[in-house]
């Protein structure tokens, strides 16, 4: 189960990595969503980092 619960948050954290570089490429990036996203990544990673 643990395993599956990795997988699904490295999941997360490639969508949003998609989304971030999605974003940053528009002619004009949107800085509160790209400070979301990366808020979002890093808790991601965070929890990973705890398992």
């Amino acid at each position: 189960m643990e395993s599956a619960h990795v997988h699904a948050l490295q999941s997360k954290h490639a969508g949003l990595e998609a989304r971030l570089h999605e974003e940053m490429n528009r002619p004009a990036p949107d800085a509160a969503t790209v400070q979301a996203l990366k808020k979002q990544k890093l808790r991601i990673k965070e929890e990973l980092a705890a398992i």
